[in-house]
């Protein structure tokens, strides 16, 4: 029993020293969230009139206005601004202060296999980002708009509060930007041995109708924003393929190389193991 308590006493140094800089390194991602917050919330007003600015272009010149049913909304619309942009602005606080707590635990083929994984994901994000805001958000505005005029002798007109909107332009971002981590995830599956190349493409065709369903769900009821977001998910869809098969190449080619060095080593051990003989036979003769 003595020795069972030493074995635990001696194994809760460690984890305590672990879960002692896990802390740390939360409270340093916290701090960096809130710092970012406190800078975002004072630039609030520009942030949300750069949001904004696809639905201005979506109105006809003069007419475009959000409006607010609850006297504290936009001040809740300000304050999920300011949280939104402060995430962005302190991702890469958050990101090394990640890196620097999993790194000290990988060798160093594994750090080299998973840092273009960690470079290439904020990449990706902000590629789906620009996509939504850039292409998506106007088409589907403009597409939303068109439903406006008369119906029955009244009026319809468009009159979108500030807190819908905010929820709706969230949706289209963090939407259209995790989706486009699908080639981070499935290299990923493939690096970790759970996924092969020639499985995905096996289920090529099942693929395809899983990317036009979380198309459908993801993005708003419009045929335009899932269409638009569909065809770059099946893009990267392939690219990854691409790029699992060209690892798999130079894992094939790395692995010859190493079969032929091998031989040849051997090859070449031979003859200096059977010189020593030749050379006694050479002085029995004599």
């Amino acid at each position: 029993m003595a020795l069972k308590i030493r074995d635990i006493d001696e194994t809760e140094a460690p984890l305590l020293d672990h879960l002692i800089e896990l802390r740390a390194r939360l409270v340093r991602c916290v701090l960096a969230l809130a710092v970012g917050f406190a800078i975002c919330l004072y630039y609030a007003d520009p942030i949300l009139g750069f949001l904004v600015q696809p639905l201005k272009d979506a109105f006809p010149e003069g007419e475009g206005q959000l409006i607010f049913t609850k006297l504290y909304e936009v001040f809740f619309v300000e304050l999920k601004v300011a949280l939104f942009a402060g995430f962005f602005v302190s991702f890469p606080v958050i990101a090394n202060q990640l890196w620097a707590f999993v790194a000290p635990g990988l060798y160093a083929k594994e750090k080299k296999a998973f840092l273009p994984f960690l470079i290439a994901t904020p990449i990706l994000f902000i590629a789906g980002a620009a996509l939504a805001y850039y292409v998506v958000m106007p088409t589907a505005f403009e597409w939303f708009l068109g439903f406006g005029g008369e119906a029955g002798g009244l009026q319809i007109e468009a009159l979108p509060s500030a807190g819908d909107y905010l929820g709706l332009v969230m949706q289209f971002i963090l939407a259209f930007g995790i989706s486009f981590l699908l080639p981070v995830l499935l290299l990923l599956l493939n690096r970790a041995g759970i996924v092969t190349r020639a499985q995905l493409a096996g289920a090529r065709r099942y693929v395809i109708v899983g990317i036009v369903a979380l198309a459908a769900v993801v993005t708003p009821p419009d045929p335009g924003s899932q269409v638009i977001l569909a065809i770059p998910l099946l893009l990267l869809f392939e690219g990854s393929l691409l790029l699992m098969r060209l690892q798999e190449r130079k894992g094939n080619e790395t692995g010859e190389t190493a079969a032929i060095s091998t031989v040849v080593d051997s090859e070449t051990t031979v003859p200096s193991q059977s010189q020593p003989k030749s050379q006694a036979d050479d002085q029995s003769l004599t």
